[in-house]
C-alpha cells in the first residue's frame, strides 16, 4: 500500500468521480483507476461501486476512507515538522527598525534569538515606519518595529511596545515655556520641529491636528529624537516629541503635554499572520526581551 494510492482513493471518494479525481491529482484517469485496482487487490476489498454514473463507496470503502484521510494528514504533519526544524536550522529573516531609533531590547532578542538558532540569518533593515509597514505586508520584512497610530495595523498582527502622549519642547524664555498646559491652538504662531512624514509619531500629530482644523507651520524635520530636541533648543521651533523620547532633556527644555491630542503614539512590532516558525521564535524573544525593558528604554530613537 502506497500513499499516493490513498492520495487517489480520497480524491475518488470526494469527487465521486474518476474523470474528476484524475485532474485534481494531475495524473490521467488510467493511472488513478489501475492505482485504485491495485490497492483493492492489497486490501482485497472493492472500496467503489462503479455501476452507476458516479463512483459511490462500497461498505468497505467507507470504512477506509477516515484511516486513509488520517495516513495524509499524519505523512503532510511530519513534513511540517521537518520543515518547521529545517526552518530554524538555516534560512534568513529580515528584521526592520524605524530609522534612527536605538531600541536595546531589540537587539537583545535578535542576539538571543542568534545563540539559539545560529544558522539563521539576521539581517537588519532601517526605514520609516509606513515603509516597514508595506515590507511586511510584502512579505520583504518578516517582522518590524515600527511607530505607529494604530494599536494593530490592517492585516498585521502586532505587539504593542510603548504607548505614549504627545508632549511639546520649547527652551526656558519660549513663549510657552511657563504655560501650565499647551493645546494645539497653543503652536499655531510658532514654528514646528517633527519627524518626517511617514513616521508613526507625525502619523499621531498630523491626524490631531486635520480633527482640530489646525494647519501647523512644519518648520523642520529630523528622524531622531535628539536632533530634534538640539533644534527646539536653539530656538529653531516647537520640538514634538513623545513623552520619553523627551525625557531625556529635561535641563535644557520645557516639556509640556498637548492636552487635546489624546491618541498616543505607539511603538509596536508587526508581522504578518500565519508567519513561519523563525519569525515566531523571533517574537517570542522580543516577548521576553520587552517583557524586561522600561518603558523609557524603547524609546532611544525616532520613529
Amino acid at each position: 500500500m502506497e500513499l499516493r494510492q490513498l492520495e487517489y482513493f480520497v480524491a475518488v471518494a470526494e469527487e465521486q468521480n474518476f474523470t474528476r479525481a484524475a485532474e485534481r491529482v494531475h495524473i490521467s484517469q488510467s493511472g488513478v483507476s489501475a492505482q485504485i485496482r491495485q490497492l483493492e487487490r492489497e486490501l482485497v476489498a472493492e472500496l467503489f461501486d462503479r455501476s452507476g454514473r458516479t463512483a459511490t463507496l462500497t461498505a468497505a470503502g467507507a470504512a477506509a476512507l477516515a484511516p486513509a484521510r488520517a495516513a495524509l494528514a499524519a505523512t503532510e504533519a511530519v513534513g511540517q515538522a521537518v520543515g518547521e526544524v529545517s526552518g530554524l536550522i538555516r534560512g534568513r529573516i529580515t528584521v526592520g527598525m524605524v530609522l534612527g531609533c536605538t531600541v536595546t531590547a531589540l537587539f537583545e532578542a535578535l542576539a538571543a534569538f542568534h545563540r539559539a538558532y545560529p544558522g539563521v540569518e539576521i539581517a537588519l533593515l532601517e526605514d520609516n515606519s509606513d515603509r516597514l509597514v508595506q515590507g511586511v505586508r510584502a512579505g520583504t520584512v518578516d517582522l518590524a518595529l515600527i511607530g505607529t497610530a494604530t494599536a494593530n495595523p490592517a492585516g498585521l498582527d502586532a505587539l504593542t511596545i510603548v504607548s505614549e502622549r504627545l508632549v511639546a519642547l520649547v527652551p526656558p524664555g519660549h513663549p510657552l515655556a511657563g504655560r501650565r498646559s499647551v493645546h494645539l491652538r497653543d503652536l499655531g504662531a510658532h514654528p514646528i520641529v517633527c519627524m518626517p512624514a511617514g513616521t508613526g509619531l507625525r502619523t499621531v500629530f498630523d491626524q490631531a491636528c486635520a480633527a482640530r482644523g489646525f494647519d501647523p507651520v512644519i518648520a523642520l524635520q529630523a528622524g531622531a529624537a535628539d536632533a530634534i530636541a538640539d533644534l527646539a533648543a536653539r530656538g529653531l521651533g516647537v520640538g514634538i516629541l513623545s513623552e520619553s523620547m523627551a525625557a531625556g532633556h529635561g535641563d535644557r527644555l520645557a516639556a509640556h503635554l498637548i492636552e487635546d491630542v489624546d491618541t498616543p503614539a505607539l511603538l509596536s512590532l508587526v508581522w504578518r499572520p500565519g508567519h513561519a516558525p523563525a519569525v515566531r521564535e523571533l517574537v517570542a524573544h522580543a516577548r521576553r526581551a520587552f517583557g524586561r525593558e522600561t518603558p523609557g528604554g524603547a524609546h532611544d530613537g525616532g520613529r
